[in-house]
């Protein structure tokens, strides 16, 4: 139970302190759901005008039986689907069931106790009269044909705007739209120059439902999260906690017919006795951590990282670019182009989050999936506590240890380390399946935020598909180039002890290191012998890089003999580049140990980082043409 204690103290800590920008805490006894119609009031109940809404998620009072209906009788007190809110739905031929009267009932009680609300006085004024359906169809908001309401358009001028709102059941179905499923909320106009005539923002009636609904609890025990042996306890936990509709839940004991608790215990609250206000108050701070933009989101796949006390954090998610780019830096640091520049800069960002965020603060991350989609059951896939400090030192580590040069696209150029989507679509694809995304996010987390080894498949999965440089088409270039960056950073960070170098070490002379400097060589002389006669296509270096993974030494034969006529070329025109080139090829073979050059085993991820260094060096300024997407022959250096 400890993440549900955090969350209420994250509720606890940051309700009315929230940044400006970011959304608000919701109270509790309330949830949200997406309004289609909007009826305005005045303060004695009579109708002045109504609108369709573009699906506006709305803030609106509810139970703990309403909250987590999916279908039945569990009526909204306020704001509700037309079936419930209006006397009049079956009148004009509602093929759904009404449910009017347990909406009246409950609305009656709220507003005949201490603890009413003019503007629910007014709402239940209003509905009274049996009128809803029928000033709808007046207005024109909803579209009736013989006194009957349609499930579909069949008309001959445009679709009405609330069918456009509403979403059929199935495709194909016959019933189409029913348009009792329109949810309504409500503007009361009490008096002129009232701050707030919305409902959903009104304070004072989300604490008077509050009030109201806490006084009508009475079902009292043990809180597990608090340990407070009397408690108000909650009879149902909250769902739609990553969107309106979503169904499921992270806390469920109502399965009085499966094996949810029977076999164990006696009843659901010998399993789990959670307060009311403790599961309210840490449901709806899960909402709001959600909502934040610094959220993961994928499918149904949530990650959330977050201060209990409200500090801002760094995103663990981010890539290194983004990360630094966060906070403001000083003018005087510039550009990140080198290992030295980079380490400057992620010091001075992580130093401007840590002069936020106290060394001693509660963090938390915390991952959340589901396996049915937005319905049954959710399930805390990752969750870890930490200090201020000790988050900060391990995201530091991470981006340190995957640190590469980084080609994202023609402006998107760094050092640093990728994101983890950046890393699961170059290890399997820019359409990798979302199982399979989902799967590879949660073995990074524990990577970054705990400081363990890379997944050795995800090394291994990066470095083949960056030496399949065939598989990427001419267009996609900068695909390519991303792939190997992060097929480097991986190698890179997966072999800490080899100490390996963003930049050309000439005294490595293992034997995949120098292969991979090899072809970064044998691919320069080509593409400059290209360059000079103005032709624009691939290298041979570059076309057989996956032949030259698997079998080396064989595959070299054939790519120094295809230099033959480029050699001459230079020869010709650029000799002091050839010179240069010749020399450097015969220093780099001759670095090969014993007979290790002779060895035709499979090359290691390592060639990949001999390749890229050599390039690198070989290319001091970056054409501007990189990135374009197109097949780059400009010489990597002048003369």
């Amino acid at each position: 139970m400890s993440w549900l204690l955090k969350l209420f103290e994250t509720y606890e800590r940051c309700a009315g302190h929230e940044p400006d920008g970011a959304p608000k805490l919701m109270p509790i006894g309330h949830t949200r759901q997406q309004a289609h119609l909007e009826i305005t009031l005045d303060g004695l109940g009579s109708f002045r005008r109504a609108q369709v809404i573009s699906k506006i998620e709305t803030v609106m009072p509810a139970t703990e039986k309403s909250a987590t209906r999916a279908s039945g009788e569990a009526a909204h007190p306020l704001a509700d689907k037309v079936q419930y809110v209006a006397s009049d739905y079956p009148a004009f031929g509602g093929k759904k069931k009404g449910y009017f009267p347990s909406y009246l009932k409950q609305l009656e009680a709220w507003c005949g106790s201490p603890s009413t609300h003019p503007k629910a006085r007014a709402v239940l004024a209003y509905v009274r009269k049996g009128r809803v359906v029928s000033d709808l169809v007046k207005q024109q908001m909803l579209v009736a044909r013989n006194g009957v309401l349609l499930t579909k358009w069949d008309g001959d001028g445009p679709e009405p705007l609330i069918f456009k709102q509403l979403t059929a059941k199935r495709d194909g179905d016959e019933k189409g739209k029913d348009q009792g499923d329109a949810l309504i909320r409500w503007v009361v106009e009490t008096a002129p120059g009232e701050p707030a005539t919305d409902t959903w923002t009104d304070q004072s009636l989300h604490q008077s439902w509050e009030d109201f609904y806490v006084s009508q609890l009475t079902r009292r025990g043990p809180c597990a999260v608090t340990g407070l042996p009397d408690s108000l306890v909650a009879d149902q936990h909250p769902a739609r906690l990553r969107n309106p509709a979503d169904k499921a839940k992270l806390l469920s004991s109502n399965d009085t017919s499966g094996y949810t608790f029977r076999g164990r215990f006696h009843s659901a609250d010998e399993a789990l006795s959670v307060g009311f206000e403790v599961t309210q108050k840490a449901h709806n701070a899960l909402r709001w951590l959600i909502d934040r933009p610094g959220a993961y989101r994928h499918a149904e796949q949530v990650v959330v990282s977050w201060s209990v006390g409200g500090e801002e954090i760094p995103d663990p998610f981010m890539d290194s670019l983004r990360l630094i780019a966060a906070l403001s830096l000083p003018a005087d640091i510039g550009p990140a182009d080198t290992a030295q520049a980079f380490a400057v800069r992620l010091k001075r960002s992580l130093a401007g989050y840590g002069s936020k965020l106290d060394p001693g603060s509660d963090i938390v991350v915390m991952g959340l999936d589901s396996t049915s989609g937005m319905q049954g059951r959710m399930a805390i896939t990752y969750y870890r506590e930490l200090k201020g400090s000790e988050l900060l030192e391990r995201i530091e580590a991470w981006h340190t240890k995957v640190a590469w040069h980084q080609n994202f696209g023609k402006d998107s150029h760094f050092v640093g380390a990728p994101a983890p989507k950046d890393i699961a679509e170059a290890a399997f694809g820019m359409r990798v399946d979302d199982r399979l995304l989902k799967s590879t996010i949660e073995r990074l987390l524990p990577c970054i935020v705990d400081g363990q080894a890379i997944p050795h498949d995800l090394v291994l999965a990066t470095s083949r598909r960056a030496s399949n440089r065939g598989g990427f088409k001419p267009t996609e270039r900068w695909q390519w180039e991303k792939c190997l960056g992060i097929a480097c950073a991986l190698f890179k960070g997966f072999h800490m002890e080899r100490n390996y170098q963003m930049a050309l070490e000439p005294d490595r002379i293992t034997r995949d290191y120098l292969y991979g400097r090899l072809l970064a060589i044998a691919e320069n002389i080509e593409s400059s012998a290209l360059f000079v006669a103005g032709e624009r296509r691939d290298t041979s270096a570059a076309r057989l890089m996956q032949r030259f993974a698997d079998r080396p030494f064989s595959t070299w034969k054939t790519i120094e003999v295809s230099l033959t006529p480029y050699k001459s070329r230079l020869r010709a025109q650029r000799g002091g580049l050839l010179f240069k080139r010749e020399q450097l090829l015969d220093d780099t073979m001759a670095k090969f140990i014993a007979d290790e050059f002779a060895n035709d085993a499979p090359l290691t991820g390592e060639f990949l980082l001999g390749y890229h260094c050599q390039r690198q060096d070989l290319r001091p300024h970056k054409p501007a043409a990189e990135g374009s997407g197109s097949v780059d022959n400009t010489p990597d250096s002048d003369e």
